[in-house]
């Protein structure tokens, strides 16, 4: 099993957000952490949160999407680590809303090609050393509510996400036990990515019918990432965790 301590964690989508979040978690923990991001700004201040806690860190500029640089981010984590214990697949971009009959072809490969898949690539590419060794590899992916449900994203985004938690089981089915493989479905989350869509009150009124009745976090999923990197979620895989406030109850 993985442990959190000295352990190597790679986050995708880390300048901000819930992957901000993760990095900081993971880093405080004691895991050596590489923030991954195409916002080498937003890399920068990560890194340099993560040293002034007295943490361990590195930033490499990544895009999913490009194959060339997936790789470099797996060869920058091992050159400078030794490994990958822990990946989190968590770059993600939106589709505002978009129905089928308003997206366009370039629009769908924008949001498949991050979302799902940077996904593949970076798995892909970070498996050896995922599974080298007598350690358990993990994979955390960061799906959401709308890979289980439509009305969550546009067409783009939901198929993108219900990829995410299809790639995710079948990682599971694949390489278990040598690696275990869950998603994390989040809900109304407040970060960056998501406040125009707050602030134009889109989603408020499913929020407000949730039973938390508000929005989370990225702290919030941040911990829920923590708990299925460590060794208390051992017996956890293939599964898509809901961190929802309850918005799928019914």
């Amino acid at each position: 099993m993985v442990e959190l301590t000295d352990s190597v964690v790679v986050v995708t989508g880390a300048a901000s957000g819930m992957g901000r979040s993760m990095a900081l978690e993971f880093a405080g923990e004691g895991a050596s952490v590489v923030v991954v991001d195409v916002d080498d700004d937003g890399i920068e201040r990560v890194v340099a949160k993560i040293d002034d806690d007295g943490g361990e860190a590195i930033g490499v500029h990544g895009d999913v999407t490009d194959p060339d640089s997936v790789e470099g981010v797996v060869d920058r984590a091992v050159d400078e680590y030794g490994t990958v214990d822990v990946l989190i697949n968590n770059a993600g971009i939106l589709d505002d809303y978009a129905p089928v009959g308003e997206t366009s072809l370039e629009q769908w490969n924008a949001v498949i090609g991050v979302n799902l898949d940077g996904v593949f690539m970076l798995t892909k590419a970070a498996l050896p050393k995922l599974l080298e060794g007598d350690e358990e590899g993990v994979v955390i992916n960061t799906a959401s509510i709308a890979g289980k449900v439509a009305g969550g994203g546009g067409a783009a985004y939901t198929s993108s996400k219900h990829g995410v938690i299809g790639f995710t089981k079948q990682l599971s089915h694949d390489y278990g036990p040598e690696i275990r493989a869950n998603a994390i479905c989040p809900g109304a989350i407040e970060t960056g990515m998501t406040e125009e869509l707050i602030d134009a009150g889109e989603i408020e009124p499913m929020v407000a019918e949730t039973p938390a009745g508000r929005h989370a976090q990225s702290e919030e999923v941040a911990a829920v990432a923590l708990f299925l990197a460590s060794d208390e979620a051992s017996f956890v895989h293939g599964s898509a965790v809901d961190v929802d406030g309850g918005w799928l109850v019914d």
